[in-house]
C-alpha cells in the first residue's frame, strides 16, 4: 500500500476542518469515539463489549456475544451493550464488501438474533493489514479509546499464512497472549473467544465439544460461499434465514456480472 500511494508521503499534526463523508448510505454509521461514548452514556450503559468482525455473522458469533451479556449482567451490570463494529476499511477483494456485510448484520438485529435494543452498530474505519500480534492491540486500542470496558478477541485475529508453506505465521491463540501482557490496556478486559460449530445433534450453532466432535460440523467460508452461489441453504440454526438471503442475493448477483 505504501509502494503504490506515490513519490510522497506526508507526516506530523493532522487537522481535520470538516468530518468527511462518504455518501454510499453508510455514513450514519460512522460514528466518532465521541459519539459512541455519548451514546453509550444516553442508553445507560455501565458496561460496553466490542466485538471485531469484517465477515458475516453467523449463529455462533452471535451466540458467542449473547453470552458476554449475559455474563455482564450476572456480575450486577446495567444495561451491557454491544459495541458491532465492522471493518469498513481495505479487506481482501474476496472478502464481502461493506455495504453487503452490513445490510446483513441489520438482518440479524431485525430477527433477533442479537438484541437490537442492546447493540450498536457502527463501522470501524480501519483497513485490514494482517500485521499479527500489533494489529490486534490496534484493534483493541481503539475500542477502549471508544468507551469499550470489554473486548471480545477471536481466534487468530490479524493472521496470515506464509506465502510459501501456507502455514499460519502466528499461534492461533496470540491475540488472547499478546492482549493480556500489552501495557496500556488496563481499562479493558479481554474476553476470550470460544469455538463455535454447527451441533448436528441439536440442530443449531453450540460451543465445540472435542468429546463430542463427531456431533458437529464446521462450515467454512468457502462452504458458505458455495452454498450462496448455488442456491443452497445452510442447516436450520447455523444464520437468521433473512441475513443469510442477504449473502445469497450478494453471491449470485457476483456469480452473474
Amino acid at each position: 500500500m505504501v509502494l503504490e500511494s506515490g513519490d510522497w508521503l506526508v507526516g506530523g499534526a493532522i487537522e481535520v476542518p470538516e468530518r468527511i463523508r462518504w455518501n454510499d448510505g453508510l455514513d450514519e454509521f460512522r460514528k466518532t469515539p465521541a459519539e459512541l461514548q455519548e451514546e453509550f452514556r444516553r442508553r445507560g450503559s455501565e458496561a460496553v463489549f466490542a466485538f471485531q468482525l469484517r465477515n458475516p455473522i453467523h449463529n455462533g458469533h452471535a451466540l458467542l456475544m449473547q453470552d458476554t451479556r449475559d455474563t455482564l449482567l450476572k456480575r450486577g451490570y446495567k444495561e451491557p451493550l454491544l459495541l458491532l463494529h465492522p471493518l469498513g476499511g481495505w479487506t481482501k477483494d474476496d472478502d464481502v464488501p461493506l455495504s453487503v456485510r452490513i445490510e446483513q448484520h441489520k438482518a440479524v438485529l431485525r430477527e433477533g438474533v442479537l438484541d437490537e435494543a442492546h447493540t450498536v452498530l457502527a463501522i470501524f474505519p480501519s483497513p485490514m493489514l494482517y500485521a499479527g500480534p500489533t494489529e490486534v492491540q490496534w484493534h483493541c486500542r481503539t475500542r477502549m479509546v471508544a468507551g469499550a470496558q470489554f473486548y471480545i478477541v477471536g481466534r487468530d485475529p490479524a493472521g496470515m499464512p506464509h506465502p510459501d508453506t501456507k502455514k499460519d505465521l502466528y499461534d492461533p491463540t496470540h491475540g488472547k497472549k499478546v492482549l493480556q501482557m500489552a501495557p496500556g490496556l488496563t481499562k479493558l478486559e479481554i474476553v476470550p473467544f470460544r469455538e463455535a460449530a454447527y451441533n448436528k445433534k441439536l440442530g443449531r450453532m453450540d460451543y465445540y465439544r472435542s468429546q463430542h466432535h463427531d456431533e458437529f460440523d464446521f462450515i467454512s467460508g468457502t462452504q458458505m460461499r458455495h452454498l450462496a452461489r448455488t442456491g443452497q441453504t445452510p442447516p436450520d440454526g447455523f444464520m437468521a434465514p433473512s441475513a443469510w438471503k442477504v449473502l445469497a442475493d450478494y453471491y449470485r448477483s457476483i456469480q452473474h456480472s
